[in-house]
Protein backbone atom coordinates (compact mmCIF):
# COMPACT_ATOMS: atom_id res chain seq x y z
CA UNK A 1 0.00 0.00 0.00
CA UNK A 2 0.98 3.50 -1.07
CA UNK A 3 1.57 5.89 1.58
CA UNK A 4 -0.79 9.07 0.55
CA UNK A 5 -0.13 11.38 3.09
CA UNK A 6 0.59 14.93 2.42
CA UNK A 7 3.93 16.42 2.49
CA UNK A 8 3.28 19.47 4.46
CA UNK A 9 1.77 19.29 7.86
CA UNK A 10 0.80 22.11 9.36
CA UNK A 11 2.44 21.96 12.62
CA UNK A 12 0.80 25.07 14.18
CA UNK A 13 -2.84 24.34 12.74
CA UNK A 14 -2.52 20.62 14.13
CA UNK A 15 -1.67 21.82 17.81
CA UNK A 16 -5.02 24.69 17.39
CA UNK A 17 -7.37 22.34 16.39
CA UNK A 18 -6.69 20.16 19.03
CA UNK A 19 -6.56 22.19 21.71
CA UNK A 20 -9.89 24.28 20.12
CA UNK A 21 -11.88 20.35 19.98
CA UNK A 22 -10.92 19.20 23.19
CA UNK A 23 -13.65 19.49 25.32
CA UNK A 24 -11.51 19.84 28.70
CA UNK A 25 -10.14 23.45 27.27
CA UNK A 26 -10.64 26.45 29.45
CA UNK A 27 -12.33 29.55 27.86
CA UNK A 28 -9.28 31.81 28.20
CA UNK A 29 -7.34 29.21 25.98
CA UNK A 30 -9.97 28.89 23.33
CA UNK A 31 -9.80 32.90 23.20
CA UNK A 32 -5.53 32.87 22.98
CA UNK A 33 -5.52 29.48 20.86
CA UNK A 34 -4.97 31.61 17.45
CA UNK A 35 -1.34 32.79 19.00
CA UNK A 36 -0.69 29.41 18.89
CA UNK A 37 0.11 29.27 15.38
CA UNK A 38 2.33 31.98 15.72
CA UNK A 39 4.09 30.61 18.47
CA UNK A 40 4.84 27.10 17.36
CA UNK A 41 6.45 28.90 14.25
CA UNK A 42 8.73 31.05 16.80
CA UNK A 43 9.55 28.37 18.36
CA UNK A 44 11.45 26.26 15.83
CA UNK A 45 12.63 29.34 14.31
CA UNK A 46 14.41 29.79 17.33
CA UNK A 47 15.92 26.03 17.80
CA UNK A 48 17.08 26.78 13.66
CA UNK A 49 18.65 30.15 14.68
CA UNK A 50 20.56 28.57 17.78
CA UNK A 51 21.49 25.78 16.14
CA UNK A 52 19.94 23.52 18.61
CA UNK A 53 20.07 19.86 17.90
CA UNK A 54 16.70 18.20 18.08
CA UNK A 55 14.37 15.53 16.47
CA UNK A 56 10.66 15.48 15.99
CA UNK A 57 9.11 12.65 17.83
CA UNK A 58 5.54 11.91 18.44
CA UNK A 59 1.90 12.22 17.12
CA UNK A 60 3.13 15.56 15.03
CA UNK A 61 6.46 13.54 13.62
CA UNK A 62 3.56 10.86 13.17
CA UNK A 63 1.57 13.52 10.32
CA UNK A 64 4.53 12.78 7.98
CA UNK A 65 3.51 9.11 7.62
CA UNK A 66 0.08 8.68 8.59
CA UNK A 67 -3.40 10.35 9.18
CA UNK A 68 -5.52 11.78 11.33
CA UNK A 69 -3.49 12.11 14.50
CA UNK A 70 -4.35 14.90 16.62
CA UNK A 71 -2.29 16.02 19.06
CA UNK A 72 -1.68 19.48 21.63
CA UNK A 73 1.85 18.62 22.63
CA UNK A 74 5.24 18.89 20.98
CA UNK A 75 7.42 16.07 21.63
CA UNK A 76 11.23 16.24 21.12
CA UNK A 77 14.37 14.19 21.59
CA UNK A 78 17.16 16.34 23.02
CA UNK A 79 19.86 16.62 25.34
CA UNK A 80 19.99 18.41 28.38
CA UNK A 81 22.95 20.56 27.41
CA UNK A 82 20.09 21.48 24.19
CA UNK A 83 18.04 23.01 27.41
CA UNK A 84 20.45 25.44 28.17
CA UNK A 85 20.57 27.10 25.17
CA UNK A 86 16.50 27.64 24.95
CA UNK A 87 15.99 29.54 28.64
CA UNK A 88 12.58 30.83 26.81
CA UNK A 89 11.50 26.92 27.40
CA UNK A 90 10.26 27.13 31.50
CA UNK A 91 9.95 23.46 32.72
CA UNK A 92 7.32 22.38 34.40
CA UNK A 93 8.55 18.71 35.38
CA UNK A 94 11.75 16.81 35.50
CA UNK A 95 11.19 13.20 35.67
CA UNK A 96 14.21 10.59 34.56
CA UNK A 97 14.97 11.05 31.00
CA UNK A 98 11.78 13.06 30.42
CA UNK A 99 11.18 16.58 30.80
CA UNK A 100 7.91 18.71 30.25
CA UNK A 101 7.87 22.56 29.98
CA UNK A 102 5.91 25.44 28.09
CA UNK A 103 6.72 27.72 25.30
CA UNK A 104 4.38 30.52 25.85
CA UNK A 105 1.33 28.80 25.70
CA UNK A 106 2.70 25.71 24.01
CA UNK A 107 3.50 22.52 25.57
CA UNK A 108 6.69 20.74 24.91
CA UNK A 109 7.54 17.54 25.99
CA UNK A 110 11.23 16.33 25.84
CA UNK A 111 12.62 12.98 25.78
CA UNK A 112 16.18 12.96 26.81
CA UNK A 113 19.06 11.27 25.37
CA UNK A 114 20.52 10.39 28.84
CA UNK A 115 18.06 7.72 27.82
CA UNK A 116 20.26 5.57 25.42
CA UNK A 117 17.58 4.29 23.18
CA UNK A 118 16.88 8.11 22.36
CA UNK A 119 19.70 8.75 21.76
CA UNK A 120 20.19 6.03 19.47
CA UNK A 121 17.06 7.19 17.64
CA UNK A 122 18.51 10.66 17.54
CA UNK A 123 21.76 9.84 15.53
CA UNK A 124 20.43 6.61 13.73
CA UNK A 125 17.13 7.33 12.55
CA UNK A 126 16.27 10.62 11.27
CA UNK A 127 15.46 12.24 8.22
CA UNK A 128 14.26 15.53 6.96
CA UNK A 129 11.24 16.97 6.44
CA UNK A 130 9.42 19.77 4.92
CA UNK A 131 6.89 21.36 7.75
CA UNK A 132 4.32 24.19 6.66
CA UNK A 133 6.73 26.36 9.15
CA UNK A 134 10.27 24.68 7.85
CA UNK A 135 12.21 21.94 7.33
CA UNK A 136 12.55 19.99 10.45
CA UNK A 137 14.73 17.14 11.85
CA UNK A 138 12.06 14.28 11.90
CA UNK A 139 12.13 10.81 13.10
CA UNK A 140 12.07 7.70 10.71
CA UNK A 141 8.85 5.13 10.80
CA UNK A 142 11.86 2.74 12.16
CA UNK A 143 12.48 5.31 15.17
CA UNK A 144 8.55 5.57 15.36
CA UNK A 145 7.69 2.20 15.87
CA UNK A 146 11.27 1.70 18.22
CA UNK A 147 9.71 4.34 20.21
CA UNK A 148 6.26 3.32 20.83
CA UNK A 149 7.31 -0.25 21.15
CA UNK A 150 9.99 1.06 24.06
CA UNK A 151 7.51 2.83 26.03
CA UNK A 152 4.45 -0.38 26.05
CA UNK A 153 5.29 -2.34 28.63
CA UNK A 154 5.62 0.68 31.39
CA UNK A 155 2.34 1.71 29.88
CA UNK A 156 1.02 -1.69 30.56
CA UNK A 157 2.48 -1.49 34.11
CA UNK A 158 1.02 2.08 34.99
CA UNK A 159 -2.92 0.42 33.69
CA UNK A 160 -2.70 3.56 30.94
CA UNK A 161 -5.51 1.79 28.68
CA UNK A 162 -5.70 4.47 26.45
CA UNK A 163 -2.11 5.58 25.78
CA UNK A 164 -1.65 1.56 25.21
CA UNK A 165 -4.30 1.70 22.88
CA UNK A 166 -2.93 4.46 20.97
CA UNK A 167 0.14 3.45 20.59
CA UNK A 168 -0.40 0.25 19.85
CA UNK A 169 -2.84 1.52 16.90
CA UNK A 170 0.09 3.43 15.52
CA UNK A 171 2.68 0.57 15.38
CA UNK A 172 0.01 -1.68 13.62
CA UNK A 173 -0.94 1.50 10.95
CA UNK A 174 2.64 2.37 10.61
CA UNK A 175 3.51 -1.37 9.90
CA UNK A 176 0.96 -1.99 7.32
CA UNK A 177 1.50 1.47 5.35
CA UNK A 178 4.97 1.55 5.38
CA UNK A 179 6.05 -2.60 6.43
CA UNK A 180 9.69 -1.34 7.67
CA UNK A 181 12.11 -4.37 8.34
CA UNK A 182 10.63 -5.29 12.01
CA UNK A 183 12.70 -7.91 12.78
CA UNK A 184 15.32 -5.59 12.45
CA UNK A 185 13.76 -3.00 14.53
CA UNK A 186 13.20 -5.87 17.23
CA UNK A 187 16.56 -6.41 17.07
CA UNK A 188 17.59 -3.09 18.01
CA UNK A 189 14.85 -2.87 20.61
CA UNK A 190 16.56 -5.94 22.70
CA UNK A 191 19.66 -3.95 23.24
CA UNK A 192 17.83 -1.43 25.40
CA UNK A 193 14.96 -3.88 27.53
CA UNK A 194 15.12 -6.56 30.12
CA UNK A 195 13.75 -9.94 28.71
CA UNK A 196 10.47 -10.12 30.52
CA UNK A 197 9.84 -6.52 28.79
CA UNK A 198 11.29 -7.89 25.46
CA UNK A 199 8.91 -10.92 25.54
CA UNK A 200 5.61 -9.07 26.35
CA UNK A 201 6.51 -6.72 23.18
CA UNK A 202 7.34 -9.67 21.10
CA UNK A 203 3.88 -11.25 21.89
CA UNK A 204 2.57 -7.44 21.47
CA UNK A 205 4.18 -7.75 17.95
CA UNK A 206 2.57 -11.15 17.19
CA UNK A 207 -0.97 -9.96 17.82
CA UNK A 208 -0.16 -6.63 16.07
CA UNK A 209 1.18 -8.58 13.12
CA UNK A 210 -2.19 -11.19 13.73
CA UNK A 211 -4.80 -8.23 12.95
CA UNK A 212 -3.03 -6.82 9.97
CA UNK A 213 -3.06 -10.06 8.12
CA UNK A 214 -7.03 -10.82 8.97
CA UNK A 215 -7.25 -6.72 7.72
CA UNK A 216 -5.48 -7.89 4.76
CA UNK A 217 -7.35 -11.13 3.69
CA UNK A 218 -10.88 -9.24 4.35
CA UNK A 219 -9.83 -6.47 1.62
Amino acid sequence: MRPTISPRVHIGEVIRNAVVFNPETTQDVLMNSDLLIETVARFFSLLHEREIDYVLVGGIALLQYVEGRNTEDIDLIMAVSALDKLPELSLVTRDGDFARGKFGNLKIDVLLTSNPLFEAVRKDHTTSKRFVEQEIVCVTVEGLILLKLYALPSLYRQGNFTRVGLYENDVATLLHIHNPPLQSILRELAKYLDASDLKQVKQIVEEIQQRINRFDERG
